[in-house]
């Protein structure tokens, strides 16, 4: 054991991180939250654990280490669901709405969308009213440009943030925990400015100068991919282009991320390097490489402040941070510890960002790229030669599709089948000419020379565009997968963070366990019945795929449903289907859904038979011998899963007792 413990010098610092990052996560898969007392205890537990880890440094340090790491992880995770609390609107609301603009974006259905805070809404207490809400309009409503920091009114319908489409489906009332948003709604009358943004300096009023630049100086279509490129906006990309996009893999090139900040720092680091290199006044005195760096750095704090600063920029531009310091003092810049310190200050920053597929994805692509460029510079290929460009190319894009594909299955439940070819296609093109004309454009739009470098970044986009097309359009082009059960893509992911992490024979342990679950994962069995929270739709299992009770309606419930069952269709194309949705044979159980105004005789008829009656009308309560699903059972319950063995599962019951969970819900629901 000893032996085995003292094999990983000089690699505690990424085992430091993932045991910090499995804390966290045990955090998130905690079924209640823990308490003054438990956190106590387990600060306790944290500090004799690092003073043991301490004390046995020359042998089972790095043990006691682990458990240290682990406590911490769990700590400052519950930390920041406490920092990060704030009013969730507990009911539903219509009337007025008063507020500061602090965000633009687009919703799903490409309606204009805004994040308001410093909130006024009628008869509702200030500490009961929400820090954050967010409203989408009608853009026929809309008589005047949105722009951060104007005060709004508009009368609107709000609702609590919305439990999990499905039991152990995404958690979308936890993700409105972290970001603070407190009620989700719409508004269908035009709202009213009250209060233009102030004047003076702003980066929303800058980001907004550089919306526009771009739409006046390239066509609608181009413009809209360059704003999203360099401020973060993709209002004004159209729906078929993000679908052509998201299918031939490329989506990941519209959000600042890893690769954006890198080839931006990229750019300016070996420019200004260069520069500095020949100017022989400058070379004596200051070390160009380091300069470089300084150069870059502040460069990439721009580009942070301008691109809107999202979550995935944020990340992005912490590791940038870490690489290019590195730089500054002599080490190497691309290695597992610069990862792992990356790792540890964005879980300690954001720890919630774990459980998310931009920081999974994101840091599988970066260690998986790490290995492969430090196996490939030991070998012929990878040393200097006119084909090193190209092989470095279609490596990354293969290492990096590779190890996203596990994630981008489990997440999106779709993974783009030519996505090595799109992107061998498109990230040079997107490397060596789109970034490097837009950083140009940035430089001389001062000098009112910006026209042809915006001109080179309209014909690079294009070309992209057209491999997305071409690409999308190709036969098999999407291949989709069930979604897994909730255990499956952590066992993966500590399965093969251990391969590559643990020095010794027993890192082939997590092989083993990565290459099981997957297998477990190809077994996963779909419930036989979905009932949406709102008892509006119902979703059987059929041999020949889910069908819906509503061909219309619950859109987004819908297509979770759908692609978590594998079938890659929109709710509007499935097929018609001869079921009689009031009486149907579920395992046990005979289910009837009642869509009208309810008849007391029938419903206690049906009470009689011992049915599951699920009733989309709402009723405060009705004189029946049983508890029929209303709307208001099933907000307390959240969606329910019926499987073809009997099992009763509820949203609630999944997500457990947790602050982000409305008080009042029902765990278990008995039929």
């Amino acid at each position: 054991m000893i032996t085995a413990l003292q094999a990983q010098r000089g690699h505690r610092l990424p085992l430091a991180a993932f045991a910090y990052g499995t804390g966290i996560g045990v955090y998130f898969a905690l079924p209640f939250e823990p308490d003054v007392w438990h956190l106590a205890t387990l600060a306790l537990v944290m500090l004799i654990c690092a003073a043991l880890g301490w004390w046995r440094r020359m042998d089972y340090g790095l043990l006691w280490t682990v458990f240290a790491l682990l406590a911490a992880g769990v700590l400052i995770a519950a930390l920041r669901t406490q920092s990060v609390a704030a009013p969730v609107l507990g009911w539903r609301y219509y009337g007025p709405v008063e507020g500061v603009i602090v965000k633009i974006d687009r919703s799903a259905s490409h309606r204009p969308r805004v994040t308001l805070k410093d909130l006024r809404l009628l008869d509702i207490a200030p500490d009961k009213t929400p820090a954050l809400v967010r409203l989408s309009f009608d853009p026929k409503d809309l008589h005047f440009d949105l722009v951060s920091g104007q005060t709004i009114a508009a009368t609107a319908f709000l609702s609590p943030p919305q439990g999990p489409t499905e039991p152990g489906g995404f958690d979308f009332q936890r993700h409105a925990w972290f970001l603070s948003i407190g009620a989700f709604g719409y508004s269908r009358a035009p709202p009213v400015l009250l209060d233009p943004a102030p004047k003076g300096f702003s980066i929303a009023r800058i980001r907004q100068a550089l919306g526009a630049g771009l739409l006046d100086h390239m066509p609608a279509e181009t413009a809209g991919v360059a704003m999203a490129l360099a401020i973060g906006d993709r209002t004004e990309i159209a729906q078929d282009t993000l679908k052509a996009l998201r299918a031939s893999n490329l989506a990941h090139l519209l959000a600042i991320s890893g690769l954006h900040v890198g080839l931006l720092t990229g750019t300016i680091f070996f420019a200004s390097r260069l520069i500095l290199s020949v100017c022989s006044g400058v070379a004596p005195r200051v070390s160009p490489k380091k300069a470089a760096a300084c150069i870059a750095l502040a460069s990439a704090t721009v580009y942070l402040l301008i691109s809107g600063m999202s979550v995935a920029t944020q990340r992005a531009y912490i590791m940038a941070v870490v690489m290019l310091c590195a730089l500054l003092l002599d080490r190497r810049a691309l290695t597992l510890r610069a990862v792992a310190l990356a790792g540890f200050i964005i879980l300690t920053l954001r720890p919630e960002s774990l459980t998310g597929p931009g920081f999974q994805m994101s840091f599988a692509a970066t260690i998986a790229l790490v290995l492969a460029f430090r196996h490939l510079r030991q070998t012929r290929l990878g040393r200097r030669s006119w084909a090193a460009p190209l092989i470095a190319v279609v490596v990354s894009s293969f290492v990096a599709g590779l190890a996203t594909a596990p994630f981008s299955a489990a997440h999106f439940n779709m993974v783009g089948q030519y996505g090595l070819l799109a992107n061998v296609l498109s990230v040079p093109v997107m490397g060596f000419w789109v970034m490097p004309c837009l950083i140009c454009a940035a430089f001389l739009a001062p000098l009112d020379l910006h026209a042809v470098p915006l001109w080179g970044v309209h014909y690079g986009i294009s070309w992209i565009l057209w491999v997305a097309e071409f690409v999308a359009g190709l036969e098999g082009a999407e291949r989709y997968f069930t979604a897994p059960p909730g255990f499956v893509l952590p066992l993966f992911t500590v399965g093969a963070l251990w391969v590559v992490l643990w020095q010794g024979r027993l890192r082939w342990l997590g092989c083993v366990l990565s290459i099981a679950v997957l297998g477990l994962w190809s077994t996963a069995k779909r419930p036989e019945l979905l009932i949406a929270e709102s008892g509006r739709l119902l979703g059987l299992l059929t041999p020949d795929g889910r069908v819906l009770s509503r061909n219309r309606g619950e859109r987004f419930v819908a297509q979770t449903w759908l692609a978590a069952d594998g079938q890659g269709i929109l709710q509007g194309e499935l097929n018609e289907a001869t079921i009689d949705w009031s009486d149907m044979d579920i395992g046990p159980y005979r289910v009837s859904l009642l869509t009208q105004q309810p008849n007391l005789s029938d419903i206690a008829r049906l009470c009689e038979q011992e049915n599951l009656i699920v009733l989309a009308a709402e009723e405060d309560s009705l004189p029946v011998p049983c508890s029929p699903l209303t709307p208001k059972i099933l907000q307390r319950t959240g969606a329910l899963a019926i499987y073809k063995d009997g099992r009763v599962i509820t949203a609630r019951a999944q997500q457990g007792e947790r602050p982000w969970v409305p008080k009042g819900s029902l765990k278990i629901y008995q039929p």
